[in-house]
């Protein structure tokens, strides 16, 4: 898969695509980043990419000509692709929504900067705007870098092992259940006891009604968009009782 990234700090973007399961990616030549810098497309001695918008007010606008030049040349370099410009008001990034971008072969990035861009631009020639969340950063890069890095892992041959992907939090719309591991200095204490059972289907039943567990204790709000079957209604009607009884324990 492809990325190509039009922004005013390509170094930025070139460093966090070099960290973790993305670099190995990069390495393994599964994932491809190219940056694309609009003052390399800007003209007069100071190659200015900013300017003061109608109407007054604080802050500048990157300008239409630089930006357009540079977009015509990133699309020029390879198949069509839609440009997607990281905006905090552009739909929100989701796993599933994220699952259809790494099924594309290439993806375009637009990072915003200063007080943001000239809406003339945007509505020529940006397919889509998707925000990372509800709040404001000083630019579009950080976006950029959680786009190919949410993307980037879920290319066949990013991680190590591929079911690691299909076991991740939002991948059937619940969080992931807790997980220990082996240590030196706590040994098994606090470890869930069905985990040390070497009860396979046990171990697979309970980590599903920690995933229902957690969901509704921490985003009641996924699990209200979902249909459960009867086997999770009961696994977390279970997970309700045994909680509400802790919490009762504790109110005592």
């Amino acid at each position: 898969m492809r990325f190509d990234v039009i922004t005013l700090f390509p170094d930025f973007i070139r460093q966090c695509a070099q960290v973790g399961v993305v670099g190995r990616a990069l390495e393994r030549g599964l994932l491809q980043v190219e940056c694309w810098n609009p003052r390399d497309y800007a003209t007069g001695n100071y190659r200015r990419v900013d300017e003061r918008p109608f109407g007054g007010g604080p802050g500048m606008l990157m300008m239409i000509e630089p930006l357009r030049a540079c977009i015509a040349a990133a699309r020029a370099a390879a198949a069509p692709a839609p440009l997607i410009h990281l905006s905090p008001q552009g739909e929100r990034l989701t796993q599933a929504l994220v699952r259809e971008l790494a099924a594309m072969p290439r993806v375009m990035l637009l990072c915003g900067r200063y007080e943001g861009i000239d809406e003339r631009l945007l509505q020529t020639e940006v397919a889509r705007e998707i925000s990372i969340g509800d709040y404001v950063l000083s630019g579009g890069e950080l976006g950029a870098a959680v786009f190919i890095d949410a993307i980037g892992r879920l290319q066949d041959g990013a991680l190590n092992d591929a079911d690691s992907a299909v076991q991740d939090s939002f991948e059937d719309g619940l969080l992931d259940c807790a997980h220990y591991t082996r240590s030196e200095a706590e040994g098994t204490r606090g470890v869930p006891a069905v985990l040390l059972s070497g009860d396979h289907a046990a171990i697979a039943r309970w980590r599903r009604q920690q995933a229902l567990g957690r969901t509704w204790l921490r985003r009641p709000d996924l699990l209200a968009r979902m249909a459960l079957g009867d086997a999770d209604r009961a696994l977390l009607e279970a997970f309700r009782k045994d909680w509400q009884a802790e919490q009762d324990g504790v109110d005592r």
